[in-house]
């Protein structure tokens, strides 16, 4: 018996242990090629309306639409990758992705789509495997074996997780494409560390899993730092179902339980640097102790744990957004929760849930063992270091879940098992069964439905605000995208609602000046850009509103000054060096204007508008050759593109 634990400690294998007799190599089979394959085709099916939606105003502008050095492979675009900090994150690896895209799909959001899809259908193969061993290990210790019923659990855990509507906006807005890429990295760790440990015959093979677990995981923290609690996770994985640790708590400080520990270590060095990278990113972002107190802290904790686990029984009502408690609020009370309520009522819900399932841990270890696991992952985003306007969000869940999708596959097998036994009466099985297909049916239903919020920025934060209405953001959100299609009094209602909830927001009053702008009222919005600025000095595109605001109104001179200024804050703001051409041009200064054209034209290659301005300053300095190309430019692009944007 002690050689047996021995050997369970050091990862090895026992000749009569179930675990072993369970994870044999013959998962490899028709049956499971079938299943994946069918995991491809439900999860492109209920994902496809994904691919006919565009680009949206919520970090896409900024990341994609106005961002040129993600544009390519090349060394300026590599280096840049590896370095920026950009939008307060820390993703070499997605931006290479994202660069993979764009050099076979130019600026098509329908790739970018398509990229996204194929990332998550193969997370949920990915899951299918993984979901596959751990049922293999946990089911055999109950006396359920047989391989179909084991696949078709597995198949039920893994298109559970893949059809959910928690998991559109991972899927559907590019910008969150590190969540989709950095889980691929991740559940590829989980199935190496599982093959290292339950498969490999020899010390070898296991060594080769092991080291390819440590840099698929390496590759997960430089696509996004999501899986910084990882090697917990692998670490309770050990306790239960791998029983590494010999089994009791007793013994799994024990000298050959030492191996198991020391293993863990590179998982552990690589989650450490990355969360140091990850908090020096989000340092300016983060919320303070004064705007964001420790009791409220600890309420979000609290209330994360309980929302991301009742969104995924109940996923009705998803929202891109939620800012406030209030409305995250699962169960629409008849009166508005104070702090202390909220507070209450996160508490009560997850401590009673974890003292039940402490409780039951020795006759229902798995329950335990997914809460720990669900705990763990979520751990970084449930607002300890808070950053950003969200209480919670959809994309969280995309990790954390996958414990509760491995239950219900084990459930299905056991429902089975019980009935095959006479333990289960057919009617009630065949009810069982019809209401799994149901709930499968109803999540590819809602995903169906929620992909399709996702087609533009007015659908999106329309039914944002239809989800979360008092909100300043998502009034702000919906402001701008009613102001880009021309609804100029449905934009300027929302703007004043934004501020109406949070004056201080200076995005709302940039877009009320925005509005008053186009319908000629300039004193008011120069008004409104100057107490923007005023709210928030470092804005490049604050700048560059009052500077074209002024320019309207025929101040050039100061107008040329707030160009120059937005140009400098953000060096890649085409309209701000586009429009400080033209103001340079207009008081002859030709040099400078085709400095600064030539600076639009390379941020934005498409822009006719800027080809023509570069082509007619060229011209007026007798550069007819370096002209003609470029008014060659424009026309091919006003061809191919008649509808392209208007630099303003």
């Amino acid at each position: 018996m002690k050689a047996r634990q021995e050997r369970f400690a050091a990862g090895g294998k026992a000749k009569n242990d179930p675990v072993n007799t369970t994870s044999s190599g013959r998962l490899p089979c028709t049956v499971c090629w079938l299943v994946s394959a069918l995991i491809v085709l439900v999860t492109f099916a209920a994902f496809f309306p994904v691919l006919q939606n565009g680009f949206v105003n919520w970090d896409d502008d900024e990341n994609f639409l106005r961002n040129p050095n993600y544009r390519g492979l090349g060394w300026t675009q590599l280096h840049w990758m590896f370095t920026t900090l950009h939008m307060g994150q820390y993703q070499p690896l997605t931006w290479i992705n994202l660069g993979q895209d764009y050099l076979l799909w130019g600026m098509n959001p329908f790739g970018y789509h398509l990229t996204s899809l194929f990332l998550h259908i193969a997370n949920g193969v990915l899951f299918y495997w993984i979901s596959l061993h751990l049922l293999h290990l946990t089911m055999a210790s109950r006396g359920i074996s047989g391989e179909l019923l084991l696949q078709v659990a597995a198949g039920f855990s893994a298109i559970t997780f893949a059809l959910h509507p928690l998991r559109v906006e991972a899927v559907a807005w590019v910008s969150d494409r590190n969540d989709v890429l950095a889980s691929l990295f991740s559940l590829a760790t989980i199935l190496c560390y599982l093959r290292a440990t339950t498969v490999a015959r020899t010390e070898a093979p296991g060594r080769r899993w092991m080291t390819a677990a440590v840099t698929l995981y390496a590759m997960s923290l430089l696509s996004k730092p999501i899986g910084m609690t990882l090697p917990l996770v692998l670490l309770v994985l050990d306790i239960y179902p791998l029983r590494r640790l010999g089994g009791v708590p007793g013994r799994w400080f024990s000298s050959a339980a030492r191996q198991v520990w020391w293993e863990k270590m590179p998982f552990l060095l690589l989650a450490i640097g990355a969360g140091i990278i990850a908090l020096l990113a989000k340092h300016e972002a983060q919320t303070s102790l004064e705007q964001h107190g420790i009791v409220w802290r600890i309420a979000q904790v609290l209330f994360g744990l309980t929302f991301y686990l009742w969104k995924t029984i109940i996923p009705l009502g998803l929202s891109p957004l939620y800012e406030t408690v209030t409305d995250a609020i699962p169960v629409k009370w008849p009166f508005q929760p104070s702090e202390v309520m909220i507070l209450t009522l996160s508490v009560t819900a997850t401590l009673a849930l974890s003292l039940v399932l402490f409780v039951l841990r020795r006759r229902w270890p798995a329950g335990w063992a997914c809460w720990i696991c669900y705990a763990l992952l979520l751990s970084p985003v449930l607002g300890i270091f808070q950053a950003g306007p969200q209480l919670v969000a959809d994309r969280y869940s995309y990790l954390p879940c996958l414990g509760w999708a491995v239950l219900a596959g084990a459930g299905m097998a056991s429902c089975w098992k019980l009935e095959g036994r006479g333990r289960v009466s057919r009617p009630i099985f065949l009810f069982a069964n019809g209401l799994a297909a149901t709930v499968l049916l109803s999540l590819a239903i809602l995903t169906w439905q929620q992909t399709q919020v996702w087609h533009d920025s007015e659908r999106l934060w329309r039914h944002a605000h239809a989800v979360v209405r008092q909100s300043s953001s998502v009034h702000n959100k919906l402001g701008y995208a009613l102001f880009t299609q021309g609804k100029l009094d449905e934009a300027m209602n929302h703007f004043h609602h934004a501020i109406e909830l949070e004056p201080g927001l200076a995005a709302a009053h940039s877009g009320l000046g925005q509005v008053l702008a186009e319908r000629g009222q300039l004193e008011e919005a120069i008004r409104c850009f100057r107490r923007a600025l005023e709210l928030e000095p470092g804005n490049a595109n604050g700048y560059y509103d009052l500077g074209l605001a002024l320019a309207l109104r025929g101040e050039l001179e100061p107008a040329i000054d707030h160009f120059r200024r937005s140009a400098e804050l953000d060096p890649f703001n085409a309209k701000a060096h586009y429009n400080l051409g033209v103001a340079l041009a207009m008081r002859g200064e030709l040099e400078g204007a085709i400095d600064h054209f030539r600076k639009t034209v390379l941020i934005e290659p498409q822009s006719a508008e800027a080809h023509e301005s570069l082509a007619r300053a060229l011209a007026l300095q007798g550069k007819r050759d370096e002209a003609a190309k470029h008014y060659e430019e424009a026309l091919r692009i006003l061809k191919s593109r008649p509808e392209t944007s208007v630099l303003r």
